[in-house]
This record gives structure tokens, sequence and C-alpha cells, in this order.
């Protein structure tokens, strides 16, 4: 089986540390045309010119509503109607799509806007402002200045290194643009199962074993694995080694080691790498795993009764709740055109995973990364924590983006508990087994009077009488740590490959053999 080079997800961070893309100087965003700007330069040629919304609007041919929202970058303009619009003010169109802010305002007005849209503002405390012709420049400015320091102080204040949650939040944006769907590996996970022959029920430890072989490793147990990684591949020797003993799924850890050589991996070359290829591995694990070939005909038949559930597909193949979970985010909206939402949170509520194509909104940090961040007391993914254990517990969750049904299951882990959700939006409940819950809560999220600030009668009888030792989230200070694999004592990993690797002659390269 070839292995070309290079990465299958069409992943490269594009953001730096500022946030703007490369080669730009942060007035556009993502494309040739800036609502925000183009809209305030018509705004200005057109006050120039004397004209109201109504006379251009009559112009032009378009409402004066519709116009209004393109001068308030609420709409992107056709290349038509911008053509029609600097004929009107008898400008050329290159005067509406190029250069600065018209004005000082105007630039003080984007600058609030953009603000006032961006991920995370409303968790700020800071209200919303229309910065109308009754708003004099000096309040603009102060608000403008405020709220600038304010996100930029919330930023410093992150728990995880800047570059590293951006990379993850534009990998996740990745993830959405695709359904979460990715042919490339798909096609590559399809050809080892077929290899194997294997054609129905759980793929075996055997089958597993006879992938490897096909690609020329071996996989070896062992006890003594490096306690900072989920398995060791000696490329010169051409195995893999796997705990003994270890809590994993031994065949995911293997298929996720041999996903690297399949999936032609290099080196990371920066933490954004490193995580554009842990998902591209997990995806391969999962994919071999539980086969598109037959697990999509067993979601269809299962969507045709009006009966899916994410503990048939984990029972079916084998696999546990949260492989089971991913996988289904995988093919559900290709396969069954159904948009979901996924959350893997800890038991206090913080999120490490989380994937949607639904509408839901996710807590987000000021720089738009979820991770970290803490869900709403009354989602499913907590509501779940206080049901027996080993529940499937559906719930139906009224937000502000609208009412979604989600199923969750606490699993228990080395490093404590954890629950995974699978949601819908209500419209696609029809196809969920679980749906006739009568569980019903109420998310205000963001707004903090919801469940992240205390009653005020509570608040009153205790303030300035507790003190709570705060737990120290280490794992999140030390997402970014130095070394080419993040997380790997590189010291005990070499130490530990030099010790099983089998004896050669004098005269042998093993990085040869």
């Amino acid at each position: 089986m070839s292995s070309p080079q290079g990465r299958v997800l069409p992943f490269r961070p594009s953001v730096r540390l500022d946030g703007t893309e490369p080669g730009s100087s942060g007035g556009a965003v993502g494309g040739a045309q800036d609502p925000f700007a183009v809209g305030r330069r018509i705004r200005h040629h057109r006050k120039q010119a004397g004209l109201t919304l109504d006379a251009l609007s009559a112009r032009v041919g378009l409402s004066a509503s519709a116009l209004s929202l393109i001068e308030n970058g609420r709409r992107e303009a056709r290349v038509s109607t911008l053509g029609e619009v600097a004929r009107a003010l008898g400008v050329e169109v290159t005067a509406l799509l190029t250069g600065g802010p018209p004005t000082r305002r105007a630039a003080l007005e984007m600058r609030w806007e953009r603000a006032q849209r961006s991920d995370g503002f409303e968790t700020l405390g800071i209200p919303q402002v229309r910065a109308g012709s009754g708003l004099p420049d000096e309040a603009l400015e102060a608000l403008v200045g405020l709220y600038e320091t304010v996100a930029g102080l919330q930023q410093q204040r992150a728990a995880t290194p800047e570059f590293a949650r951006l990379a993850n939040a534009e990998l996740r944006q990745l993830m959405r643009s695709a359904d979460n769907y990715f042919p490339d590996i798909e096609a590559r996970a399809a050809e080892l199962v077929r290899i194997v022959e294997h054609r129905h029920g759980p793929v075996t430890r055997e089958a597993v074993n006879r992938m490897a072989r096909h690609i020329g490793f071996d996989i070896e147990l062992v006890p003594d694995v490096p306690a900072s990684t989920r398995s060791v591949t000696d490329l010169a020797h051409r195995r893999i080694y796997l705990p003994a003993h270890g809590r994993h799924d031994p065949r995911a850890a293997a298929l996720q080691a041999l996903g690297h050589v399949v999936l032609g991996h290099e080196p990371p070359r920066d933490y954004a790498e490193f995580l554009a290829q842990r998902v591209e591995i997990n995806y391969f694990a999962a994919a071999v795993l539980v086969p598109e070939v037959s697990a999509v005909p067993f979601l269809q038949r299962a969507k045709g009764e009006r009966d899916i559930a994410l503990e048939d597909l984990r029972d079916a193949y084998g696999v546990s709740y949260e492989t089971a979970t991913h996988r289904f985010c995988n093919l559900a909206t290709r396969h069954l055109d159904l948009p979901v939402h996924f959350l893997r949170i800890s038991s206090d509520g913080v999120v490490y995973k989380a994937y949607e194509n639904d509408g839901i909104r996710f807590p987000k940090d000021a720089t738009g990364a979820i991770e970290g961040a803490r869900v709403c007391r009354h989602w499913t993914a907590r509501v779940v924590f206080d049901r027996p254990p080993g529940e499937v517990y559906a719930q139906y969750t009224d937000t502000g983006r609208g009412t979604f049904w989600c199923t969750s299951v606490v699993e228990q882990t080395s490093a404590g508990r954890f629950s995974v959700s699978l949601g819908v939006p209500f419209d696609q409940v029809r196809w969920m087994r679980g749906r006739e819950t009568t569980h019903r809560r109420v998310s205000r999220c963001p707004d903090p009077r919801c469940c992240t600030r205390p009653p005020a009668e509570l608040a009153r009888a205790w303030e300035g009488r507790v003190w709570p030792s705060a737990r120290a989230h280490s794992h999140l200070l030390a997402v970014m740590p130095p070394g080419v694999f993040p997380g790997v004592d590189e010291t005990e990993v070499l130490r530990f490959v030099a010790g099983h690797a089998p004896v050669q002659p004098a005269d042998e390269d093993p990085a040869r053999s």
C-alpha cells in the first residue's frame, strides 16, 4: 500500500499571533470583499453626493432596507450591485472596494461593529450599543478602547498559549466546513479493511495485526511503554510497541500508530500540525474499526426505522461509546443528511473536545477557543453526571439558538469521569431513539444569570466569608511544551526503543535495515 507524503486534511494555520492572516493588514477578512469596509465607503460617498438611502435605492433598483443592510456590513453586495451603486454615486468601483475607512468615524464604527459581532462579546458583560449618528465620536472611541482593553486582558489570562487555541479553533472550522467527512482518509481505511477481507462485525485484533504486517510492521505488546505515550513506533525495525495492559483499546492505539504511516505524516513542524495529525489518525482508526461500507447501510436502516442509537453502533462494532459517537459525526451529515453536535466534557463541566455543524452555540473565550470553557449546568452533557452510572440519558434543552435534543453517557477513564454527548436540532429528533424523553431544561448561557453567577440572595449571605482553593489545570498550562512531539519524554522513548531493538551485527546500520 503506497503512502504518499503530506497532509490528508488541507490544514495549515493561516493566523498569526495577532489573529490576522499572513500578508494582510487586518482590514480584509477572509476574502476579496470586506462587507464592513465596503458598506462604510458606500455610506461615505452617498452622503458626499447628498443622497438619502431612498434616493440611492431608487437609482440602483434596490429597496432602502436592502441598501441599509449593505451599508451596515450585514449583507455582502454582488459585483453587479456594486457597479450600479458606483455609477449612481459617480465614483469608480475600486473606490468602494479598496483603501482604508473613508473617515476616522467610519473606522471607529467598523471596529465597534466587529467587536459586537465577535465570538465571546456577550461573555464580557459589555452591553450592545448602536453606533448611530447621535453617539459622539469621543464616546464611540471610549467604547472601542474599553472593549479592546478588556478583550486583550481576557486573552492574556487564557489558560493555554494563544497560538494553540487559535490553531485548534481554525482546525475545528475546517472540520465543520467539510461536515467532518474526509474522503481521502475513508478511502485509505477502506483499502486496509478490504485487504484483510473483513466484511461485518467488530474488527478483530488479529485483523489489525494483518493490516500492520501488510504495511510491513509488527505489533509488540510490552509492559514498559513510556508513560507519556500511547504507543511507540520503531521505524528502523518496523515495530509498533503497545502497552500490554493499557486502558485504551489496543486496536485503536495500533491503528492510530499505523495511521501516521498510511497517511504519510512527517514530524510536525509546530503545534498546529501536531493537532491536525492527531485528528487524522483518530479519524483513520475509527474509519477502520467502523467501516463506511457497512456502517452507512446500518445507520440508514436505523434512520428508516426512526431508531438511530449510538449504543447500537457501539455494540455492533465492538468500540467505545466515544468512538461510536465520533464515527457517527463523520457519517451523519454526508450520508444521513443530519446536522449534529458532539461534546466530551469532564465532571466539572470543562470542554475537552467539541464539534458542531447544527447551529448550537458552544461556550467560547475571546479568542474563539472552546477547549477549557465550561458548559452550561443545564445542558445534557452536565446533567448526565447526576444520573446512575452507565445510563443513556436523553434531554431537550431550550437555548437562544433553538431547542436541541441530546443523548449522553458518562465513561470512567484513568483521568476521571467524562460525559460523551451527541445532539441534533429539534426538527431532526424524529430519527433518534430516546426522542420520547420528558426531560427538558432551559439554558440562557452565555448570559451569566443562567448558571455562572450565583443567586443574589446566596451571594449576599456569603459575601466575604468563603475562600475556595482553586484546582490548577496544569494540563492546560502545558498544552504546548517544547519538543517535536508535545508532551513526550524523548529521552525515555529513545532509551525504550534502544532497549527493545533486536541485536544487530556490528557492521549493520539499523536505520537502513
